[in-house]
């Protein structure tokens, strides 16, 4: 979007922070260490919290309320003089009594600061804001902060830094805010604004960073989270509705019936009414398909996808399918091959290992359309790879791969569908945001004769006892996987589990006479690649690894799973790993050993141990780590969200997504002067030439 600018908040050019007062070139370095380089930039690093120095209680209410440990703020008078005592350690200690508005009394301390004689003032008033606790001479307060009551407001709390601190920020972002013009254009148009109730920007940004009371904090809030939310469908919904014009190739037939009767067991009705859906969209003719395919671990989304690219195939169009490791790009192909190729439906294999001779042929291939379908890695979307008639484009496990990605495999094709694949299960409210540019499928059953796999929380001291357990399925002809959180020692303190260290330790010990293997993601693909044809042969009793097992692996005889340090996880991650076992009809075993005192991650594993569930787990995972962690840093592909929260602003995205619609019908490529504010900030967020064209 050459032709338009990006928007600039206030019309005021982008000032670098280091010209500001209290800044300079040092500070600065701190800034951008926190990821803010300028001014417009720091108008939007919004505080994390805030402390409310307006809401005063009096030491009675304060008292009742001293068991939770609340912080409370207390306006009160010093009513002594600051008495100074030398403690043991040549420690001083300075205290002093204060008196609230009700004539109820407590004392206030403070350790090794000699400011706090000519701070505190005998007969002048303060608030003091901190835990009031019950000492051994009445009521206290230990090292509270404490202000003139003039100044009582909402503080803003800031992400800060060593050397920065949240005081120092707010300072230069006061400075910044009073740079801005009276006159600032809104990103949002004023009828939109109208419609929804929502503040003008100038307003929001100031009252988001120094709010007068708790109802204009509410305003700001809520007028900064419908335009983040908005920007954001406005570009997924686009993306969207640029295909929604155009057709891809066509289905003329549907063959779908012919697959299933080829499978060796009965496909579920959901994986049906997956398949019909994708097969009714590809042979609408409208436009491509654009759909995501979500199901728990085992639901058989690989089948419906072979599915789709079987009655793809007979229809003469060729399929592509992008996966995020080659470890499951190769057994994709296995899978793939293994179902398609009887029926006389070429699959071909391309991935960064392959040799210069074997991704050129395979290149050659494609191209001349004697594949009809290619699976590989990154590399389908290099240079050089063309197809001659592609019409379907397959990714899996979607949250590692970007919108962009996505896009540029589409871009191999002339418009084709488009089928992503996610076994990370979401919340459907969640997904529309993150997905926002698809419709959804998803699989909610899982195939006949899949037993729950049972799972066990201990602690170390069970180790031993636990890997007897392993040995017994050993010895019975089954498999087992060992999963660390590290490749190898010194790459994070405490003593967590190092695959590389504890394959050869339990070799030795534990697992002694089991044939041992080691998987971790710095091998290379050939060697990944030997080990877990090894372990798939059953040349391997038990795999240590790393999560480079999560996705996709899928070793039938792999009955039990041990996972070491698992407090190091979060629910969906331990979900995902333990979906390696339970592949076949015998039950399988997940134990989970953890040291762990913390409470949160005990919490987190008790539930592993009540729930197979992958959404129930996913909603948990989501209310402990939030979206951020959830997802991971930046998995998702998406722009990152700076103040609304997926779990708890639905109805403001309700909202959003609505004005979204309605402007896009009137103005479908954000042409019209009203919404040049919103053209700029969705190429901002999204990449200009692939995003926006």
């Amino acid at each position: 979007m050459s032709d338009i600018k990006d928007f600039d908040l206030g019309q005021i050019e982008s000032k670098p922070l280091k010209f500001y007062k209290g800044v300079g070139e040092k500070r600065a370095q701190l800034f951008e260490k926190l990821g803010v380089g300028s001014s417009d930039a720091l108008l939007r690093y919004y505080p994390r919290e805030y402390e409310d120095w307006s809401s005063c209680v009096s030491v009675e209410e304060a008292k009742a309320n001293a068991e939770s440990g609340e912080v409370c703020c207390i306006r009160a008078t010093i009513s002594s003089q600051v008495r100074s005592v030398r403690l043991k350690g040549n420690r001083m200690l300075y205290s002093a009594r204060a008196v609230d508005d009700e004539g109820s009394g407590f004392r206030v301390t403070f350790f090794n600061n000699s400011y706090i004689p000519k701070m505190l003032v005998q007969g002048s008033q303060y608030i003091f804001r901190g835990r009031l606790f019950a000492g051994s001479n009445g009521p206290e307060m230990t090292s509270p902060m404490f202000e003139n009551p003039d100044s009582a407001r909402i503080i803003p709390v800031y992400r800060a830094t060593e050397g920065l601190p949240s005081r120092q920020i707010g300072k230069v972002v006061a400075q910044v805010l009073e740079e801005l013009p009276e006159s600032l254009t809104d990103p949002i148009p004023e009828s939109v604004r109208a419609k929804y109730q929502l503040c003008h920007i100038r307003y929001a940004l100031s009252q988001i960073h120094f709010p007068d009371d708790s109802e204009t904090l509410a305003t700001a809030r809520d007028r900064l989270v419908f335009e983040e939310l908005l920007i954001l469908q406005l570009g997924l919904l686009r993306l969207k509705g640029r295909r929604r014009g155009t057709a891809g190739l066509q289905l003329t037939e549907d063959y779908t019936d012919e697959f299933w009767r080829m499978l060796p067991f009965e496909p579920t009705c959901a994986q049906k009414r997956a398949a019909a859906e994708a097969v009714r969209d590809m042979s609408a003719g409208a436009q491509p398909m654009s759909r995501l395919l979500q199901g728990d671990v085992g639901s058989g989304k690989t089948a419906v996808a072979a599915a789709i690219c079987h009655t793809a195939a007979k229809n003469g169009i060729q399929s592509a399918l992008m996966a995020p490791t080659e470890i499951l790009a190769e057994q994709h192909f296995r899978s793939f091959a293994e179902l398609l190729e009887p029926c006389g439906i070429h699959v071909g294999l391309l991935t960064g290992s392959l040799t210069a001779a074997q991704k050129r042929n395979v290149r050659e291939l494609a191209a001349l359309g004697m594949i009809d379908v290619l699976i590989g890695t990154h590399a389908l979307i290099s240079d050089g790879v063309e197809f001659a008639s592609l019409g379907l484009v397959i990714t899996d496990e979607q949250h590692r791969f970007g919108v962009n990605q996505r896009g540029a495999l589409a871009a191999k094709g002339n418009n084709p569908h488009v089928l992503v694949m996610s076994a990370t299960p979401i919340p459907r409210t969640l997904a529309l945001i993150i997905y926002g540019d698809l419709d959804i499928s998803v699989l909610d059953e899982m195939p006949k004769g899949r037993v729950p796999v049972e799972t066990y929380f201990v602690d170390g001291g069970k180790r031993e006892r636990a890997y007897n357990f392993v040995k017994k399925h050993v010895a019975e002809g089954r498999q087992g996987y060992v999963i660390c959180p590290l490749v190898e020692e010194g790459e994070n303190s405490g003593d967590m589990k190092a695959a590389r260290d504890y394959a050869g330790n339990l070799s030795e010990s534990y697992l002694k006479g089991c044939r041992v293997g080691l998987l971790h993601g710095r091998m290379k693909g050939a060697e990944k690649d030997s080990v877990m044809q090894a372990f798939a042969a059953g040349e391997l009793d038990v795999l240590v690894s790393t999560t480079v097992v999560e996705v996709g692996v899928n070793v039938p005889n792999a009955v039990i799973m041990i996972i070491e340090n698992a407090e190091r996880f979060g629910l969906s991650q331990l979900h995902q790993l333990r979906g390696r076992v339970g592949r076949g009809s015998v039950q399988s075993y997940c134990i989970l050993i953890s040291d762990a005192k913390n409470e949160a991650a005990v919490s987190r594993l008790r539930i592993m141990c009540k729930t197979a569930d992958g959404f129930v787990i996913a909603n948990e995972d989501l209310k402990q780590r939030g979206p951020g962690d959830f997802f991971g840093s930046r998995q998702h592909g998406l722009p990152d969200m700076k103040i609304a929260d997926m779990m708890t602003d639905m109805h403001i995205f309700t909202m959003a997504q609505e004005a979204a619609r309605n402007i896009l019908a009137l103005d479908p490529d954000l042409t019209l002067r009203e919404n040049e504010g919103l053209h700029s900030e969705v190429a901002r967020l999204f990449d200009p030439e692939r995003a926006m064209n």
